[in-house]
């Protein structure tokens, strides 16, 4: 009797697992190998891909294995898996999100490594007053020369560009893509515009001052405060409600543009959609 032919020498139950593993986490897809996957005993990853069978793992449409985890952290956590380091940008902003799904993937030396950084943030002290390194100021360079932390940030607050009420100047631009149809006969047969997304340019600080919790930062989530983003965009489709923030915040309107096309519809009807792009630019003194 003819014996199952297994030359390699890797047990069978290993032979499940492809070399290379492709990962849905959160509808962002990752390509890695079963070895990484793998390097960190007990975790979770590393039981999930150390199971004699993949039945049990969930997976998308396509085939891949699904983990319905934050899929824009999930870098950090595959690249501390690979040699067990964590490097991450200046001004990280999200160390308790990730701190958290450290803890998900049952991580504990980089919850460690998240945990003092996390408290020294959180801290009060003369850090707020640094600028960014790649961005040199003559603030930088006459706190360095002084001896007090008082004269410090002093020096900080009158070399920044801030006004009398504490608001940074600067400008802020809103975009939009938007759509309607419109019937041959008669104008009054348009539908309404729909606005599919609504985008915000500009400095990170002042877009976040602007707009709080409504800004989704998920296409640009590790961009320093004093530095600009086009990535950015809305959780809400109105753009008066965009212009009533931006107003409250002391903006104005100083210029704005538009472009479009038009395409047929139904050719039955004559029904021509039309699709446009439209930015608008708001300063703040």
């Amino acid at each position: 009797m003819a014996l199952p032919d297994n030359t390699s020498g890797v047990p069978v139950e290993e032979m499940s697992y492809p070399e290379i593993i492709e990962l849905n986490v959160g509808g962002q897809v990752y390509i890695t190998r079963y070895s990484t996957l793998t390097s960190v005993p007990e975790s979770l990853l590393w039981k999930m891909f150390s199971q004699k069978s993949t039945k049990s793992l969930a997976r998308d449409t396509k085939g891949r294995f699904f983990v319905d985890r934050d899929g824009f952290l999930f870098r950090y956590i595959l690249d501390y898996m690979r040699d067990q380091q964590l490097v991450l940008p200046d001004h990280f902003p999200e160390r308790g999100r990730l701190q958290r799904e450290a803890e998900f993937f049952n991580l504990p030396e980089l919850v460690k490594i998240l945990a003092p950084k996390i408290s020294k943030q959180n801290s009060l002290g003369d850090e707020g007053c640094q600028s960014d390194p790649e961005e040199s100021s003559p603030c930088a360079d006459n706190a360095r020369n002084l001896a007090s932390l008082g004269a410090s940030a002093a020096a900080c607050s009158s070399m920044a560009s801030v006004g009398g009420d504490g608001k940074r100047s600067g400008f802020i631009t809103i975009g939009y893509r938007g759509s309607y149809t419109l019937g041959r006969d008669s104008q009054a047969d348009a539908k309404f515009r729909r606005v599919a997304r609504i985008m915000v340019c500009g400095k990170t600080s002042l877009a976040k001052e602007v707009f709080g919790e409504t800004l989704n930062e998920s296409r640009d989530p590790d961009r320093p405060p004093e530095r600009y983003t086009s990535r950015y965009y809305l959780k809400f489709t109105f753009l008066e409600q965009a212009f009533d923030r931006l107003a409250d915040a002391g903006f104005h309107m100083v210029a704005c543009n538009s472009t479009g096309t038009c395409a047929f519809a139904h050719e039955q009807t004559d029904d021509k959609i039309w699709t446009s792009y439209t930015e608008y630019v708001f300063y703040r003194e």
